[in-house]
């Protein structure tokens, strides 16, 4: 369900009750993309198959999906067209194009091809924890995550979401579990990235290597600046940390994605999600006492 993480601290009002937000979240429900729309997004059922509930509420924390659905549209299928058009007209006209008369032909021949253009959907899915008020998003990209939000703040008036940050840097836990000083529940993963302090276009990258190398250590104590870092977080979940505090390649240890039973999926949807916001709460929590509270 949630493969990455990007985190944002609520500072709203935010709905008392799955059915009330579900109702408030219709105002900004998916609309598929019209002829002439490039990008449509908008919230849809979290499970479609057992009603039309545009939320979720389990454990304390509000599960939502957003869709968004593009035209696929290359530019280079654009300039092709534009090339025919500027040959015609300087056939008709004797004359090449003005520089505006080309960017009128341009914007004529993709007013013509986006409606023959494909379409493609992805989906985001994102949560909300009522308690500490903050909200996750699944995304590997900063921008994906502000697609969310900014849909997220349509319905409501004057929602208030900021970036999640710690009063201490996350790049000085991340050093500490690095050179074996793990605290707590976290241990060291098999997975990081390093960039010259001198140079931030130098960057190094280990992938499912033993950190604990001598070798790999050494560049640290070099001057090579931790960007991420592979963690085991209290021997159940597994992922990449980085120094802004993304999560990114998120597992938990000995589930099996692939694993199918009979349990109704709505359920076992529901048992998912319970797992994987009590893990992160918790997770949270560690950071939180760790690093001096949220900022």
């Amino acid at each position: 369900m949630f493969r990455n993480v990007r985190y944002y601290k609520l500072d709203s009002d935010w709905p008392d009750s799955e059915k009330v937000l579900s109702k408030t979240l219709e105002a900004a429900g998916f609309e598929p993309c019209g002829p002439l729309t490039e990008r449509s997004s908008g919230w849809v059922p979290v499970d479609p198959e057992t009603g039309n509930s545009l939320a979720r509420r389990v454990n304390g924390a509000d599960l939502l999906k957003l869709r968004s659905q593009s035209r696929v549209l290359p530019p280079a299928v654009i300039n092709e067209e534009l090339e025919n058009r500027v040959e015609a007209f300087r056939n008709r006209m004797q004359e090449a194009p003005s520089a505006r008369e080309k960017r009128r032909l341009k914007a004529e021949a993709r007013d013509e091809l986006m409606p023959k253009a494909l379409l493609k959907s992805d989906r985001i899915w994102g949560y909300v924890d009522l308690k500490e008020k903050v909200i996750g998003v699944d995304a590997a990209q900063d921008s994906v995550a502000e697609r969310f939000l900014r849909r997220l703040q349509t319905p409501f008036d004057g929602l208030k979401i900021r970036p999640l940050h710690y009063r201490q840097p996350v790049a000085e836990l991340l050093v500490q579990i690095f050179l074996g000083g793990a605290p707590g529940r976290f241990s060291l993963g098999r997975e990081c990235r390093m960039r010259d302090a001198t140079d931030a276009g130098s960057l190094v990258r280990w992938t499912d290597f033993d950190l604990s190398d001598r070798t790999i250590r050494d560049h640290v104590a070099n001057g090579m600046q931790l960007t991420h870092l592979a963690v085991i977080y209290n021997e159940i979940m597994s992922f990449v940390l980085d120094e802004t505090g993304v999560i990114t390649k998120l597992r938990f240890i000995g589930m099996d994605d692939d694993n199918e039973d009979h349990q109704d999926p709505l359920a076992r949807m529901d048992a998912e999600f319970a797992l994987i916001t009590g893990t992160l709460r918790q997770l949270l929590g560690d950071l939180k006492k760790l690093l001096g509270g949220f900022s």
